[in-house]
């Protein structure tokens, strides 16, 4: 990698782990769209920029999500016989998505599915709804049924699945604060079978760039997660001092014209 590719990259993981820690998003709403403009202005093809830059950016969550995770361990809040229940089918529905669906679609319906999935969010940050409690949490099959259906879409869009599983989790009485820690401990299986699946459906690919291997560009997985990962528990400290709620209505912005970007990606190339 050039030295000019290293600081992008550690712009991007410094911004994308701090805006994580701050607002508790997933890195890969930020780290897709700009890691598409990077592989493309490197010469990767269109469709297959918007592949490595999802796989990428997913495989990044496997570091971020740890720190995450211990972090509201210490605290207590994570409910493990949740994530117990809801593990499997994340595991299930996440090799679907990287070893089956991820590599049949093109990567335009890839780009679209993305946009959506990003405008759906900043829509959901902007009113900063939850549903309401409305029932408790179903038994073994359905909370499997309901982390195959997060582990898919999460692993199709390279999003660590927090706005599925959150809102789920808060549907099924389970309390906020609780739903966001046992989500962030969620971030690891999600990240682990989707990467696995990326890794098993590129893995006949040849490399788009120099330390590729199918869909993943490992040099900028380390760069980036090496950045992320430090910068991460600063945004966190940082949303104890200040006002998040006005914040993430200025963030949806910023996801509405990211989503506006790959929605134009997804046609122009």
């Amino acid at each position: 990698m050039t030295p000019g590719l290293v600081l992008e990259l550690l712009c991007l993981g410094t911004f994308g782990g701090f805006l994580a820690g701050l607002l508790g998003i997933g890195g890969g709403m930020v780290l897709v769209p700009f890691m598409t403009i990077i592989l493309s202005q490197r010469g990767v093809s269109g469709g297959m920029a918007v592949k490595m830059a999802i796989a990428t950016s997913m495989a990044t969550i496997l570091f971020t999500s740890l720190s995450s995770m211990r972090a509201h361990h210490k605290r207590g809040a994570v409910r493990w016989q949740v994530v117990a229940g809801i593990a499997p089918g994340i595991l299930i529905g996440g090799l679907l998505a990287g070893a089956g669906a991820f590599s049949l679609l093109k990567g335009q319906a890839l780009a679209t599915i993305f946009a959506l999935f990003v405008g759906f969010s900043a829509t959901q940050m902007l009113r900063n709804r939850q549903p309401r409690p409305g029932r408790e949490l179903p038994g073994p099959v359905g909370q499997a049924a309901a982390g195959t259906g997060i582990g898919f879409v999460s692993g199709l869009v390279g999003a660590g699945g927090g706005f599925m599983s959150v809102p789920f989790m808060t549907w099924c009485n389970v309390p906020i604060h609780n739903a966001v820690a046992t989500s962030a401990a969620l971030g690891f299986p999600i990240a682990l079978s989707s990467t696995l699946g990326y890794l098993v459906g590129g893995w006949n690919l040849p490399a788009a760039l120099p330390g590729a291997v199918g869909y993943l560009y490992l040099p900028a997985l380390g760069v980036i997660a090496l950045a992320s990962v430090s910068t991460a528990p600063l945004g966190a400290r940082a949303a104890h001092a200040m006002n998040v709620a006005q914040l993430k209505r200025v963030f949806a912005l910023v996801l509405y014209g990211l989503a506006g970007y790959m929605l134009w990606k997804a046609f122009h190339t």
